[in-house]
């Protein structure tokens, strides 16, 4: 449930804070009758999104258990962890100038006929964020389902993780234009990267894992310790740790070696970008 909150969390804020931008820049422009076109472009990604999800989640539950679904879920987990390091910097590095490119491309959609490109343009806003949602979100019934039974048993808790996670980004999209300057959007995207970054982390480790179970990556492969008499991954903590943080009883050399050199170029980046001083911009000289 933990993991699919927290996606949802910072998926929903950035998704819901493309809408409202859109909107109240439409309100204060005067022209409210382009409303729905936003509603139809934004209604349009979410149908793709559940729909391709569900489509994706219907078809690899008919393989559960076989090679196919390892493949299929190594993938994912390796698109997945790709994404969310990409998100995570592209966000830190465009959150100040977001409003104002939106602003633009409104404006823009708007000579071309408003109608249609205003829908398109909340349709690939919001279809964005939606699409890599179902793919954190298979990930992470790929990471927590090891049997059938589990498999299915997982939907429940990710679904109220996920109800949840959309509640709190819709609140906090609220409060953002209720009482925007109050709040540190900045330090909301750099708490949560930090614990995506530990989350796309723990889907690399797990993509060693499959590729080593095929037979792919023959090296590194012998468990460096066990600790399933501690805590296994099978029990309640073990299984959140395992899903968030990618907690393995039996890890392999390589699963280390790459978990950690993956955190420690991903989060230290992302934390010395987030913590380094803006430069101040230098004035043209006049000769």
């Amino acid at each position: 449930m933990l993991p699919t909150f927290v996606i949802f969390l910072r998926e929903g804020v950035e998704a819901s804070m493309i809408v409202a931008i859109l909107l109240a820049y439409l309100d204060r422009s005067g022209r409210r009758e382009h409303f729905r076109d936003v509603y139809m472009g934004v209604g349009a990604a979410l149908v793709l999104a559940f729909g391709g999800g569900a489509a994706a989640f219907v078809f690899i539950h008919t393989y559960t258990g076989s090679w196919v679904q390892t493949i299929f879920e190594t993938g994912t987990f390796l698109l997945a962890c790709s994404v969310l390091t990409y998100m995570t910097f592209w966000m830190h590095s465009h959150a100040r100038s977001l409003s104002a490119e939106l602003r633009a491309k409104a404006d823009s959609a708007m000579g071309r006929g408003a109608r249609w490109s205003l829908a398109l343009l909340a349709f690939q806003a919001v279809g964005r964020e939606g699409l890599e949602t179902v793919v954190f979100t298979l990930a992470i019934f790929f990471a927590t389902a090891t049997t059938p039974a589990n498999f299915a048993a997982s939907v429940p808790a990710a679904a109220l993780g996920a109800a949840l996670g959309i509640g709190g980004a819709l609140l906090i999209a609220w409060a953002i234009f209720r009482v925007g300057h109050r709040l540190d959007l900045g330090r909301f995207f750099r708490i949560v990267g930090t614990l995506l970054m530990l989350f796309a982390a723990g889907l690399l480790a797990d993509a060693i894992e499959n590729l080593q179970q095929l037979h792919w990556l023959p090296y590194l492969s012998h468990p460096l310790w066990n600790t399933s008499g501690i805590l296994s991954e099978g029990g309640a903590l073990g299984d959140i740790l395992h899903t968030f943080l990618g907690y393995a009883a039996q890890p392999t050399g390589l699963q280390v070696s790459v978990y950690l050199a993956y955190l420690l170029a991903a989060v230290g980046g992302f934390v010395w970008i987030s913590t380094r001083p803006s430069r101040p911009k230098v004035a043209p000289t006049v000769s």
